[in-house]
């Protein structure tokens, strides 16, 4: 169905901070996106010059014909293969049987516990009902959300209603962030046992690989996930760097497609099914930043300076999509709605498998957030955007 340019006008990038209507944005206008499962002209209304961009991309780095891909049989053709048990299998299956995914081998994750990470006033100030851990999970729902990650505290406050109703994946491990001056280390919260206990399908964690506490980190995530798989949980790990070094002349290779693959390849060693990852914007870290051991062809053969392709490196390091890629929406801020696309797009056509949208939906009203949530989804079920 054709669009009407002018349903989108506040859509595009580059609209300035204060243009009118600007908050009424999903109430009048994404509301009235009719989006099939072939039609890509709503992209090319919204993205402009960058849907060509990202859509017609051709990969001529790593083959798509190499890795391995997401798609409904998953479980059977990849994880079935591996030492998971039967348990493991079945709760796999149970995150992809649900929300507007289901049976796509994509995921569509609500993640929530920037309540922690970045203190809950900073989160849920721009939406106050998401104090109330209830209202996400409804988000959840009502997004077609495949899952919903979020504290022990948070999720465990109302189990009992909807454990059963999505599937809950509990992070067992936070960077408490009111220690004054600040410090950053990622410590166990809550143990595998309370997860299991109430009911989730699966457990997430984060290490922050490249900190001086991380091999303190990766040792206790290793052992965490270990015992979540002995109950038959799925593991899923926020495989982030951290490292003031990692700053260099005004360059940020914490998001280099270099480092965060290898920060990938250690999460996949340590058993993780799922691997969240910033979306890659550079590379180059190991070289610039003069550290580690890495290949010229890396830069030459392996990697583009394309989106598409830094994606696919960081999908290649996860033992070549064995385990899943999911990349994070990043935070809320202007043009949300264009960004959550492109990430979702760069993301599939890389061999990712799906996204996980947080701030971007939560920290809007629910039918905002509702409607930023479906419209990555529907790059994933579009049938017209393949694997570059």
């Amino acid at each position: 169905m054709a669009i009407n340019p002018n349903s989108l006008k506040n859509l595009r990038p580059g609209r300035k901070p204060g243009s009118k209507n600007k908050t009424t944005l999903a109430k009048k206008d994404i509301v009235t996106l009719s989006r099939s499962r072939t039609d890509v002209s709503w992209i090319e209304d919204l993205l402009h010059d960058e849907a060509s961009y990202l859509l017609d991309h051709e990969c001529k780095t790593i083959d798509s014909k190499d890795l391995i891909t997401p798609g409904p049989d998953y479980i059977d053709r990849v994880v079935k293969e591996s030492d998971r048990s039967n348990t493991v299998l079945r709760n796999f299956q149970t995150i992809f049987n649900h929300g507007r995914l289901r049976g796509t081998g994509y995921l569509s994750i609500l993640p929530v516990d920037q309540g922690v990470e970045h203190s809950a006033g900073a989160s849920f100030a721009p939406n106050p009902i998401y104090f109330d851990p209830e209202n996400l999970i409804k988000l959840a729902i009502e997004g077609g959300c495949s899952a919903i990650a979020s504290t022990l505290g948070a999720l465990g406050s109302v189990s009992r209603k909807y454990a059963h109703k999505i599937p809950f994946i509990v992070k067992l491990n936070h960077n408490e962030f009111l220690s004054y001056p600040n410090e950053y280390d990622q410590i166990p919260f809550a143990s595998v046992d309370q997860a299991f206990n109430m009911g989730a399908v699966a457990v997430g964690a984060t290490v922050y690989f490249g900190s001086p506490e991380s091999k303190r980190q990766i040792q206790e995530v290793s052992q965490l996930f270990e015992h979540a798989h002995s109950l038959g949980l799925v593991t899923i790990l926020w495989a982030y760097l951290r490292n003031p070094s990692f700053k260099k002349d005004s360059k940020d290779y914490h998001l280099s497609a270099d480092l965060t693959g290898q920060a990938n390849h250690l999460a996949a060693t340590i058993g993780a099914d799922i691997i969240k990852q910033k979306l890659a914007e550079n590379n180059n870290g190991f070289v610039d930043i003069n550290f580690g051991k890495t290949d010229k062809r890396v830069y030459s053969e392996l990697t583009s300076d394309h989106p598409i392709d830094l994606n696919r490196y960081q999908v290649v390091n996860c033992f070549l999509g064995r385990s899943g890629l999911i990349n994070s929406g990043g935070a809320s801020g202007e043009n949300d709605f264009a960004q959550a696309i492109k990430t979702a797009i760069i993301n599939k056509r890389a061999g990712g498998m799906g996204l996980i949208t947080g701030r971007k939906s939560f920290q809007k009203t629910m039918k905002e957030g509702i409607e930023i949530l479906n419209a990555v989804q529907d790059i994933y079920l579009n049938k017209n955007i393949k694997l570059a």
